[in-house]
C-alpha cells in the first residue's frame, strides 16, 4: 500500500453494488462491525482506516481533500467506479467532499454525526497543541464521554475500554494532521452543489455534532432528509447499531420517505426541495473608511492580502484575528492592513523557511527587543506551528547567551504562563 492509498477491508459479494463506509476520527473500521452482517446481504462493503489509525501506515494527510483523493485512489485500484457512501464524523466530511468534487462517482450519501463545519479552527489546532505536548492519553480518557451517553457507557464497560484503546493506539502525528484537516474544513457555502440523495443521521444527545449541525446539512443539501436517533450520542453506529443499520438500508435501497423510523424514532424528511442558502453579503463600509483604506474591498487589496489573512488566521488563530479586526478603526485600520499584506502576505508566505523555523526566529527577535505581549502571542503561535514546549525552552536558553540573561528571564516567565494555558488538557 502506497502513501496515496488507504488501508481497507472488503466484505460481501464481489458482484454486488459497492457501499463505502468511513469511520470517525480516533476510531477504526471496526466501529461499523455491527452493521456488516445486514449490509453485506445487499452490498459489497468497503471499509477504510484513516492514516495512522488501526495499524495503518502513518502517512499523515492534512486536509479532507487529500483524504478524499486517497480514498478515490484506493477505489480506483480496486476497479470501483460508482459507489454509495456512508461516513461518521470525519468520515462524513470525506463523503461530502467526494459528493462535491466527484459527483459522477457517488450514487447516494449518508452523513452520520456529521457537520458542514466541525467546531472552530482554533479548537482543532488547540487540540493538536495538547496532543503534541501530552500525547493521546488525555484525548483517549475523555473519548467515551464525548462518544456515548452516560447510560450506555455505564452498561457497556467493554465497549468503553475498546474505544479508549482505539484512540491510544492511533499515531499522534496522524491524529494531529486530521485535526488540522478539520480545522480548515468548511463547506457551508457549497452544500447546494451536493447533487445526490443524502440522509443525515444524528443522535439526539450528540454534543460533538449536535442536531443544529445536522439541520444545517439538511437545510443546505437540496435532496436531504434528517433522521434523529433518540437517546444516542456521537458514535451512533456503535451505540444504536440496529437503528442505524435499518436507516442505512432504507436509504440506500429505496427513496427516503417521511415516516417514523425503526424503534419509534423521529425521521424528519424534507417536504419540498429547499432553496440554496447563500451567505449574506458583507456589510458595506462607510465611504470615509474605504477612502482611508480601513475597509478596502478585498478584490482591490491584491493577492498578498488574501494570502496574508489566511496564514495570519492559521498561525495566530481566528479568535485573535477576529478581535483585532473588530477593534480596528480609522486610526489603526491601515496599520493592520499593512501587517497583513507585508508581514503575513509577503514574508510568512515565502517558501524558503517553514513555519517552525519562522517561529523560532520570531521568538528570538521578540526576546531580544523585550516585546512581551507579542512574545506571548507568538509563543502560542509557535505551539500551533509544531514546536514543543521543550523546543521553546531550548530557544529561550539560547537567547540567554546572545540576548542577555535578564531578557531571557522575563521571556521564560511569559512563555511558561502561555505553555501552561495552552497545553493543559481540559477536564
Amino acid at each position: 500500500m502506497s502513501e496515496k492509498t488507504l488501508q481497507h477491508r472488503i466484505d460481501g459479494p464481489d458482484d454486488a453494488p459497492v457501499l463505502v463506509l468511513g469511520a470517525a476520527l480516533g476510531t477504526t473500521w471496526h466501529m461499523w462491525d455491527r452493521q456488516i452482517p445486514e449490509l453485506t446481504r445487499h452490498w459489497r462493503v468497503i471499509r477504510f482506516d484513516l492514516p495512522g489509525h488501526g495499524g495503518s501506515p502513518a502517512h499523515a494527510a492534512t486536509s479532507i481533500a487529500e483524504l478524499a483523493d486517497r480514498l478515490v485512489a484506493t477505489l480506483d485500484a480496486l476497479g470501483v467506479e460508482r459507489f454509495g457512501y456512508a461516513g461518521c464524523d470525519i468520515g462524513g466530511a470525506i463523503g461530502t467532499q467526494l459528493a462535491l468534487t466527484r459527483p459522477h462517482r457517488v450514487t447516494s450519501l449518508a452523513l452520520v454525526s456529521s457537520s458542514p463545519r466541525y467546531g472552530t479552527a482554533d479548537a482543532w489546532r488547540q487540540r493538536g497543541v495538547v496532543i503534541r505536548t501530552n500525547g493521546l492519553d488525555p484525548i483517549a480518557r475523555t473519548a467515551p464521554e464525548h462518544w456515548f451517553t452516560q447510560g450506555f457507557a455505564g452498561a457497556q464497560p467493554a465497549i468503553v475500554e475498546w474505544a479508549v484503546q482505539m484512540v491510544r493506539t492511533t499515531d499522534p502525528g496522524c491524529y494531529i494532521a486530521a485535526c488540522e484537516a478539520l480545522a480548515s474544513y468548511d463547506v457551508r457555502s457549497s452544500l447546494g452543489r451536493v447533487g445526490v440523495p443524502t440522509l443525515v443521521v444524528v443522535g439526539s444527545e450528540d454534543q460533538v455534532t449536535p442536531t443544529t449541525d445536522a439541520r444545517s446539512l439538511v437545510a443546505g443539501v437540496p435532496d436531504a432528509s434528517l433522521a434523529l436517533v433518540p437517546g444516542t450520542s456521537h458514535l451512533a453506529p456503535v451505540e444504536q447499531p440496529a437503528a442505524v443499520t435499518e436507516l442505512l438500508i432504507r436509504h440506500f435501497t429505496t427513496a427516503w420517505h417521511d415516516k417514523p423510523g425503526p424503534g419509534g424514532q423521529a425521521a424528519i424528511g424534507a417536504a419540498a426541495p429547499k432553496p440554496q442558502i447563500a451567505p449574506p453579503p458583507p456589510p458595506q463600509a462607510p465611504p470615509a473608511a474605504i477612502e482611508s483604506g480601513l475597509a478596502q474591498p478585498e478584490q482591490d487589496r491584491g493577492g498578498t492580502y488574501e494570502a496574508g489573512i489566511k496564514i495570519r488566521r492559521e498561525v495566530l488563530g481566528d479568535a485573535h484575528v477576529d478581535r483585532v479586526q473588530a477593534a480596528a478603526d480609522d486610526f489603526t485600520g491601515d496599520f493592520h492592513d499593512f501587517i497583513t499584506r507585508y508581514a503575513w502576505g509577503e514574508t510568512w508566505t515565502r517558501p524558503g523557511l517553514d513555519r517552525r523555523t519562522r517561529s523560532i526566529i520570531t521568538l528570538t527577535a521578540l526576546v531580544a527587543r523585550g516585546h512581551h505581549d507579542e512574545l506571548a502571542l507568538h509563543t502560542r503561535a509557535a505551539l500551533r506551528n509544531g514546536l514543543t514546549p521543550t523546543e521553546i525552552k531550548e530557544v529561550l536558553l539560547h537567547t540567554a547567551v546572545y540576548c542577555g540573561v535578564p531578557a531571557a528571564n522575563s521571556a521564560f516567565a511569559v512563555a511558561q504562563r502561555v505553555i501552561r494555558e495552552e497545553t493543559t488538557p481540559e477536564g
